[in-house]
């Protein structure tokens, strides 16, 4: 059965009587104000509700409150016990779930309650619906301005221990040693005892931990033996070539060795690929197969982000997070601007301009976003040489072509075709010109040539834009985005999270977005601007409003008892 509660009417009377006027106040100028009289009414319930049977089992705890649970156990980075204990005995928890009634059948969440709710929002991939349906409403009642936006990625690390790679073979094949144990014994008995003893005794692990680096090269010859003496053993065995762990051995072998026939025998020969050979998105730990590696951050995944702001001389608006996607850690940032603007875009929160670091702005991530109505600002990667005449130098058509060289001398020649371009010119005029020895055209016989694409021609453009005071105060922007990764790591620790999965990580990465935009929304609100409420206004709102809901509450006994008034006689000459 499911149970949910109208959180968009009002209550009838003060849910807080026994609070004094300074507790009041603190509350009215909460995150606990905000997200009661904002979020708490437009969660997606109805995404959640199709997955109970409305009218068989037990009751649901109320589903409003579950999911406004989910959001502020993340917001604050609590365990699973602190946020049983805040749902107990928090009022301010109360509050901003709307939780009016004392009884324990309202105010306790059991643990097992967190992990199904958790279970339905992770791997249905609801998480996704609350994020956009926050930042959605937020954005509506703050007249947030999204029109200029900036991108960029957090490295984080999930709950996994960080393998050498001794250590990923040898806790690898202990994985599938310990699950074959347990799942099928009588096969497990028939491992040679002197492979068991190896991995699945204290003894045989201290030898692993104490490999002095000089032998670190015959122990993974070792190592790499045993895991494909134990991939052939059992390749034919459908009820063993079923498990993870034995797929776990299987990428292993195939992503850290090779295997190749010996010349002399023509038995199959493994050996360790190089460190420089095995690739970034390899098993990194077979408890968190889906963490990858980055040459420069290390294990883990990353998490893109896509913030709103304002600039000098603007109206100072609400910044919000309007984009969060969580990656594997090998992943490049260039692939990843599009698809948050398509993203932004579809929710009705595209901006017109977004400011990145150059990894975003290939030359063709801002042509389609160009196509998309959206304005890239971000420096090209590498440098003109210094003093060298540059295709900026050129004057140019709209279309690319070259009319005028830095010199003041328009070519003879001029000709284009599938982006490509050349424009001859005079080889004496070119010859005299002092600017020749850094110019980019190519001599040929009695002309000069200047070859270039479409392309090259853009990103000379850039690079000359770059120098520009226009570019730089622009551009200047960008740095706040570190700002925000940093509120976003020590406000809800999302740089160590508590859980290990794709999945299990994008659903912590972005509630604790939707957290960050909530503690913005109510110091912005807290601040006065632009409409937003100072505490002494809020406080005063919250009174009114409570002293509205009683007034609606006597005059609808009013009504009540009029309409009894008139209807009780009328029902009693009837039954006469």
């Amino acid at each position: 059965m499911v149970k949910i509660k109208d959180h968009k009417t009002p209550d009838m009377f003060d849910p807080t009587p026994f609070l004094g006027p300074r507790r009041k106040h603190l509350l009215a100028t909460s995150w606990a104000s905000l997200f009661r009289d904002v979020i708490l009414p437009t969660l997606p319930v109805e995404k959640i509700y199709c997955h109970y049977n409305a009218s068989q089992g037990a009751p649901t705890k109320e589903l409003y409150s579950v999911l406004g649970v989910m959001i502020i156990q993340q917001m604050l980075n609590l365990t699973d016990e602190e946020t049983v204990a805040q749902v107990a005995f928090n009022i301010q928890w109360h509050y901003a779930l709307n939780i009016t009634s004392t009884a324990d059948a309202d105010t306790y969440i059991s643990p097992k309650t967190l992990w199904t709710m958790r279970d339905n929002l992770t791997y249905r991939n609801l998480y996704n619906d609350i994020f956009e349906c926050a930042v959605a409403k937020l954005a509506d009642v703050f007249s947030a301005d999204v029109s200029r936006q900036r991108i960029d990625s957090v490295h984080i690390f999930s709950n996994m221990r960080h393998l050498g790679r001794i250590g990923l073979f040898v806790k690898t094949i202990k994985t599938f040693l310990v699950n074959l144990k347990r799942q099928h014994k009588d096969l497990y008995e028939s491992i040679e005892a002197s492979v068991a003893d190896r991995y699945m005794t204290k003894q045989g692990a201290a030898v692993f931990s104490m490999v002095k680096p000089l032998e670190s090269v015959k122990t993974l010859a070792t190592l790499a033996d045993d895991v494909f003496a134990l991939v052939e053993r059992f390749k034919g065995s459908s009820p063993v070539t079923s498990m993870n762990s034995y797929h776990f051995l299987v990428r292993l072998l195939k992503e850290q060795c090779i295997v190749e026939a010996n010349p002399d025998s023509g038995a199959p020969k493994v050996s360790v690929k190089a460190n420089k050979d095995v690739l970034s998105d390899s098993l990194q730990n077979p408890s968190d197969p889906d963490a990858t590696y980055d040459g420069h951050k290390g294990k883990g995944y990353q998490v893109q982000v896509a913030e709103s702001y304002s600039m000098a001389g603007e109206t100072n608006t609400l910044s919000l997070i309007t984009a969060v996607a969580v990656e594997p850690a090998h992943k490049s940032d260039a692939h990843a601007l599009i698809p948050l603007i398509e993203s932004t875009q579809k929710r009705g929160l595209g901006p017109k301009e977004v400011t990145a670091d150059s990894l975003y702005g290939s030359d063709e991530n801002c042509q389609k976003a160009k196509n998309l109505g959206v304005e890239v600002v971000s420096p090209v990667m590498g440098k003109a040489p210094e003093g060298a005449v540059t295709l900026a130098d050129f004057t140019t058509t709209e279309e690319g072509a070259v009319t005028v060289c830095l010199a003041g001398h328009a070519p003879e020649k001029i000709s284009q075709s599938n982006g490509r371009h050349s424009a001859i010119f005079n080889a004496q005029l070119c010859e005299a010109c002092p600017f020749l020895n850094g110019c980019p055209v190519s001599a040929g016989g009695n002309s000069h040539v200047l070859r270039y694409t479409d392309k090259m021609l853009r990103l000379a453009q850039r690079r000359a834009r770059e120098d520009t005071a226009d570019f730089r105060n622009t551009y200047r922007y960008r740095s706040g985005v570190e700002g925000t990764m940093s509120q976003y790591d020590r406000v809800t620790g999302v740089k160590r999270l508590r859980v290990r999965g794709l999945h299990a990580v994008s659903f912590a990465a972005v509630m604790k977005a939707v957290g960050i935009n909530i503690l913005r929304a109510t110091a912005f609100r807290n601040e006065g601007k632009e409409g937003g409420l100072t505490p002494l206004t809020a406080a005063s709102r919250l009174y009114s409003s409570f002293k509205d809901r009683f007034h609606q509450a006597i005059a609808a006994t009013k009504r009540w008892s009029n309409n009894m008034q008139y209807y009780a006689p009328n029902a009693m000459h009837s039954t006469a």
